[in-house]
């Protein structure tokens, strides 16, 4: 049974770097260009949570330490 996940953004401390969709190996993050956050930046959005396999890779990238991967099997 793979091991599934769910990925916690920080949206208003997100500077929008994209370097954690790079290394998203399902594809599911990207920038979110219809909003701004609180700091001014394009915050990342997860576009398809369920396909999330909690390898971390996002979270291990973020220089800023705002994403943050919940880990459980289902």
């Amino acid at each position: 049974m793979a091991a599934k996940g769910r990925i916690i953004i920080e949206q208003d401390k997100c500077k929008g770097c994209d370097l954690c969709t790079h290394y998203c190996p399902v594809n599911i993050l990207e920038l979110d260009t219809s909003t701004t956050n609180a700091l001014g930046y394009t915050p990342l959005k997860v576009t398809d949570p369920d396909k999330c396999i909690a390898c971390s890779f996002c979270a291990m990238m973020c220089p800023d330490g705002v994403i943050t991967v919940e880990r459980f099997n289902k």
